[in-house]
């Protein structure tokens, strides 16, 4: 097994997605005609990982994929971006989670996801990893798993002094404290938000509200909230005030993966340029999960470091 050092390594799931798009999102009891279908690896955890990987981040992904085709689709994918798969686990008889998403042509989407062998991920798993999680930069964990792996993986990062972003997604009402208080960096987008700090949050104002209450409340040591084409909040301190980054406004073709984009790539930047202002690094994954709506798809609208304007990488 490698003992090579990783920057970045990521605890989460793996599914496939199978995405239709269409004139817009059905409603209740609608049959619509769809316009182009396509399918792809995704997953939370994966697309995560490959986004922070195709900026140039030294990745590993701990995960778990069935014996089907999809499963070796992923180990593939894996592969070609230059992802770490000593824990991705192989499991026989079990399906690769899959996700059946559908996209509006003005770039909505609303995903059903059937979890598969990620829900054979365990806490196991988690130590047997624990090398490779040690040697890390930076911990990245997601809500697609059992949540006791994904707490178990956290506490570990913290154990061993590498700082931990957790982006609680899908949201679950009534996580216990230790989500809240364990990772360096707690990042939601507004329906998160809203479930987390019972407020509505459809605006910069109402974000900023938000934010001080898992600050104050849920004692998060540190609060991202991503606002799509309003660009993110960020609060750094419990008594500071929540600081607005912006982002530029760009005509979204496919929204699907563009918060993964955005963490995948927050993750990058705090390994690779740890000198920059927390405000420079967000608004830098802004700008990168803004051209990531401008393509089709989810991991392949990913960009590379090659395809990023230089100032980014400066």
């Amino acid at each position: 097994m490698s003992q090579c050092v990783h920057e970045v390594v990521v605890v989460g799931s793996c599914n496939t997605d199978f995405i239709s798009y269409a004139p817009h999102l059905p409603k209740e009891g609608e049959t619509l005609t769809g316009t182009k279908f396509e399918t792809g690896c995704g997953g939370k955890g994966a697309n995560q990982c490959v986004a922070a990987g195709k900026l140039g981040a030294k990745t590993a992904m701990i995960t778990k994929v069935g014996d089907d085709i999809f499963g070796k689709q992923f180990l593939e994918s894996f592969k070609v971006n230059n992802v770490n798969r000593d824990h991705v686990g192989v499991v026989k008889g079990v399906s690769t989670g899959v996700a059946a998403i559908s996209v509006a042509d003005n770039g909505a989407n609303c995903i059903i996801i059937v979890p598969g062998a990620n829900n054979l991920l365990s806490t196991d798993d988690i130590v047997a990893a624990e090398e490779t999680i040690k040697s890390a930069k930076i911990l990245v964990c997601q809500n697609e798993i059992s949540s006791d792996v994904t707490l178990a993986a956290l506490k570990l990062a913290k154990k061993h002094n590498v700082k931990c972003i957790f982006n609680p997604a899908p949201a679950q009402a009534g996580m216990q404290s230790d989500f809240f208080t364990t990772p360096d960096i707690f990042c939601v987008n507004e329906t998160e938000a809203e479930i987390m700090a019972g407020l509505t949050v459809n605006s910069v104002e109402s974000a900023n509200s938000a934010s001080k209450i898992l600050m104050k409340s849920k004692n998060c040591q540190s609060v991202i909230i991503t606002l799509g084409s309003n660009g993110c909040v960020y609060q750094a301190k419990v008594d500071d005030e929540p600081v607005h980054i912006p982002t530029e406004k760009v005509d979204a073709v496919d929204t699907t993966g563009a918060g993964d984009s955005f963490i995948g790539s927050l993750a990058f930047y705090i390994c690779r340029f740890p000198h920059l202002p927390m405000t420079e690094m967000l608004r830098r994954s802004n700008q990168i999960a803004s051209l990531s709506v401008t393509k089709r798809g989810t991991q392949i609208s990913f960009p590379t470091q090659a395809e990023l304007p230089i100032d980014l990488m400066k």
